[in-house]
């Protein structure tokens, strides 16, 4: 589930707890977790809402009127509104791993053998790691380009790379986490 980075910390200061999309059928689970700009975030309940919405429960979702979160529900023939009761589980576990910089012969090993991994099909965690040393903030179009790889693909893999505490995600692109810099300090 995606939500803005203004909802994102709305939900971390405990002033947003629910959020409402239009589906087919739920797209979350109750006790799924998911990353946000400011942390993660737990879904508590889904269910369906068979009431008309109010100016109230536009509010408790983060918005000024009720006109402005009804935009924001994509014309699917078919879909029923959900309303997704949320909270803040805390923040996000990447970024302390991605400060980590105290890396072990041990710890780069591994992480040789989970990158291995993800080339298994195609060699590209190295170039992108490279790619990003060279050029903080390389956005994911450019680096697809480069790697024959198309770009929505790409973002997915790169999220492999930020779980493992090697890359952070910009506005705009991407860049090499502290422990990114060690790893690739440790392979030269």
């Amino acid at each position: 589930m995606i939500v803005t980075h203004r909802i994102a910390h709305a939900i971390a200061d405990g002033e947003v707890t629910v959020a409402y999309r239009r589906w087919r059928r739920p797209a979350v689970k109750e006790g799924q977790e998911f990353h946000t700009v400011a942390g993660v975030v737990r879904i508590d309940t889904v269910n369906t809402v068979n009431d008309p919405l109010t100016a109230a429960d536009a509010r408790e979702a983060g918005y000024s009127s009720l006109a402005e979160l009804t935009a924001t529900f994509r014309d699917t023939p078919g879909a029923f509104l959900f309303r997704i009761g949320l909270s803040w589980k805390g923040p996000d576990p990447r970024e302390q791993l991605a400060a980590n910089t105290d890396l072990t012969r041990e710890d780069a090993e591994e992480l040789d053998r989970r990158l291995a991994g993800l080339d298994r099909q195609i060699p590209w965690t190295h170039h992108v790691l490279s790619r990003l040393a060279e050029e903080p903030g390389l956005v994911a179009g450019r680096l697809a380009g480069e790697l024959d790889i198309d770009k929505e693909s790409l973002k997915r893999r790169i999220r492999h790379l930020k779980a493992l505490g090697l890359t952070i995600s910009l506005t705009s692109g991407y860049r090499l986490s502290p422990r990114g810099e060690a790893y690739r300090d440790l392979q030269r």
